[in-house]
């Protein structure tokens, strides 16, 4: 982990879909100085894809202030869709990735491009399971979650909008 300094807020996230699409979850982690919050939730059906998103988002919207966050995750969607640039070129272009494709999760990639307006974020992407103590969490809470009790999921409206 990087290291630790009380001017960074450190945030965690994964997500996890059972079948893919299927019953899906997100954990996340947020540490500030000593101060540890983790966050989870269930869905009913969902992809893996939006659940990543998810973690990620709901990282950054616990922060009620502008900070400066380092977002680790092991999804190379979520850090190749911002580092890359291709969720703004998206967003620029309709929500379209070309003339003919529609670029898949628009209602996440917005959520997550407005999170990262509202604050000083840089992204660091790390191998999933390899022993990262917060990504192991984050992996249990995600999976925990998409196991979860069916009357304790929700469902992912957009994505039942979207898919029928």
């Amino acid at each position: 982990m990087t290291n630790n300094n009380d001017n960074i807020v450190y945030a965690f996230s994964d997500g996890s879909a059972i079948g893919n699409p299927g019953p899906g979850g997100f954990g996340a982690v947020l540490k500030y100085g000593d101060n540890v919050k983790e966050f989870s939730q269930g869905f009913k059906h969902t992809t893996n894809n939006r659940m990543e998103l998810l973690g990620a988002i709901t990282a950054l919207d616990a922060l009620k202030n502008r900070q400066r966050v380092v977002l680790t995750t092991d999804s190379q969607y979520v850090i190749n869709g911002i580092e890359k640039g291709w969720a703004k070129k998206w967003r620029a272009n309709g929500w379209m990735r070309n003339k003919k494709e529609r670029a898949l999760n628009p209602d996440m990639w917005k959520r997550l491009l407005d999170a990262c307006d509202r604050h000083d974020v840089s992204f660091e992407w790390i191998r999933g399971h390899t022993g990262h103590a917060e990504n192991e969490r984050c992996d249990e809470l995600a999976n925990i979650a998409a196991r979860g009790r069916s009357e304790d999921q929700i469902v992912d409206e957009e994505f039942v909008k979207s898919n029928g």
